[in-house]
């Protein structure tokens, strides 16, 4: 028996009902009884659910980044012999190097929900002459997601006059190329080589790209002849993170001797990370002491006292057993120091709407095991599920609203799945003291989204087809996808051209003058806004 190909092009993503139409969408999220509701009150609440999924994403972020910092600063003894004295020399030396653990824990890690959205649209589309829409889309409109908002954050995180530049200009320059020939290879394949399809021979290059990236770049990070720039490396902290002191509260033994934790360096609710805090007083100005031995027992018996503890030191079951006490704790002791009720009852309500967040990434595993591969693991495990829900989602709001899939995919599903890479540059431009991750994350999180992103999900459909009906993968609206590269293409040039501006001038790509900071963030802005409407325009037939 001959297999029939399905020659629909397109799927419900392209939605058949509008929210001022009479046709009802058949899709449902949980309950048929959902399709009895108004089309305008389905798109509002399947829309606040996606937001919800946001939320979510972002405070799984806040975990897999923790985990990967203690995956990078792991270090393994080498012993080396003096050649003149004959001794033996014992010395600690990093794992990761910090080029690899970019492009790899890093970028690969904070793309995951798109990887993950795109792989799951593959396999759903699985015996389809035409790819799905959701990833490329996605993939396109996070890729200027992280280029440009990601940047205007970045740029205006570090302190009014503080300035973090790219200490190894080499490695982000390789990074930048293989940046750049990601979206020009996308549009060899899609205008050029084999217009509106894509072979599987075409799917495996790509795939095969992001290993000539690693390659590249570890070369150029060790310096390699002949294939690295003759570039020399600034100073980069040993660290990939400042080192931290975790001051924490202590009361009577409740929790065996530790009933409150209270990390200085995390923020009350770390899960959730606050884009807009660009500083915190509390972490740069507190300085805790130990409380003397021999001040008045009468005075200090019944008062909390501060001293600093290595979180690391503690039990593996306490500090997992104090991730579900603080997930279910709805009022922190710095809440209740408020004075305006008002205030506290909103920080309330807000933690009770994190409240089964908090509690399902409690499950994680402390970062402290395995160096923080297992918590790493957990997180993308979790990121995955909460990538599948939103495609779920997306799906019924195109179907519901009628809305382009691509114009969708464009804007709520491409910020929202690149919140976790706003989240970590954010922390890292922050936290570090070069902005070498905090940009990495972004060129390598492009590259990652189409030689992994849409490379895995094309050769997984490319390979069926080939194998079950020897036919290529049609691409569906190949001319809006191409437009949409020459836009991106177009207006990354002039984001990279006003970093390398800055980097002349100011001697940094980020920070400097509040004002000038202020600036280019929105002009990053702008950019952005112009991405958008001239792809969601074109992929909609306006333009």
């Amino acid at each position: 028996m001959v297999a029939v190909p399905k020659q629909v092009a397109g799927n419900s993503m392209l939605g058949n009902s509008s929210i001022w139409g009479d046709v009802k969408c058949n899709s449902y999220l949980l309950f048929h009884g959902e399709t009895a509701l108004g089309n305008g009150l389905r798109a509002f609440l399947y829309f606040l659910g996606l937001a919800y999924c946001f939320i979510g994403l972002s405070a799984i972020t806040a975990r897999f980044f923790r985990s990967m910092e203690n995956i990078v600063k792991h270090s393994r003894t080498v012993v080396e012999v003096d050649p003149h004295t004959n001794t033996e020399i014992i010395k600690q030396e990093k794992v990761w190097n910090y080029a690899t653990a970019d492009i790899t824990l890093l970028a690969f890690g904070t793309s995951f929900p798109q990887i993950s959205l795109a792989t799951i649209d593959a396999i759903r589309n699985i015996g389809n002459l035409y790819a799905g829409g959701l990833g490329p889309g996605t993939l396109l409109g996070s890729a200027a997601f992280d280029l440009f908002p990601i940047h205007a954050v970045c740029v205006v995180v570090p302190k009014a006059g503080e300035l973090k530049k790219i200490s190894d200009i080499g490695v982000w320059l390789v990074e930048l190329f293989w940046s750049f020939w990601a979206y020009a290879w996308l549009y060899i394949i899609l205008e050029v080589w084999t217009p509106k399809v894509v072979t599987i021979w075409e799917a495996l290059l790509t795939v095969l790209m992001y290993g000539l990236l690693l390659i590249h770049a570890y070369a150029q990070d060790k310096r390699w002849p002949y294939i690295s720039l003759p570039l020399t490396r600034g100073e980069r902290p040993e660290d990939w993170v400042p080192a931290e002191v975790a001051s924490v509260s202590c009361e009577d033994d409740v929790y065996g001797g530790y009933t409150e934790i209270l990390a200085v360096e995390e923020d009350k609710n770390e899960e959730i990370v606050d884009i807009l805090s660009f500083h915190s007083e509390k972490r740069e100005h507190s300085i805790y002491q130990k409380v003397p031995a021999a001040e008045d027992s009468v005075e200090s018996s019944n008062r909390p006292f501060q001293k600093e503890i290595n979180l690391e030191d503690l039990p593996v079951l306490q500090l997992w057993k104090k991730q579900f006490v603080d997930a279910l704790t709805l009022e922190s002791p710095e809440s209740r120091k408020l004075n305006n009720a008002h205030l506290r009852v909103a920080r309330i309500l807000w933690q009770s709407l994190l409240a089964p967040w908090r509690l399902l990434f409690a499950f994680v595993p402390p970062y402290q095991i395995a160096h923080g591969w297992i918590a790493f693991i957990c997180s993308l495990l979790f990121i995955s599920g909460i990538a599948y829900i939103v495609t779920e989602l997306t799906d019924i709001i195109s179907c519901v609203t009628g809305i382009n899939a691509y114009v969708i995919a464009f804007t709520a599903l491409a910020a929202g799945t690149s919140w976790p890479d706003l989240v970590a540059s954010k922390i890292a431009a922050e936290r570090q003291l070069t902005a070498d991750s905090a940009i990495a994350n972004i060129t390598c999180s492009n590259s990652v989204n189409i030689y992994v992103g849409i490379g895995i999900p094309w050769l997984i459909n490319t390979a069926y087809n080939f194998i079950t009906y020897g036919e290529p993968l049609r691409i569906e609206n190949a001319e809006g996808l191409g437009f949409t590269l020459m836009v991106f293409f177009s207006t990354s040039v002039g984001c990279i051209s006003v970093l390398v501006v800055r980097r002349l001038i100011l001697g940094a790509e980020l920070g400097g003058p509040r004002f000038w900071a202020w600036v280019t963030s929105v002009f990053f802005m702008l950019l952005w806004l112009i991405f958008v409407v001239l792809s969601s325009l074109r992929v909609s037939g306006v333009i």
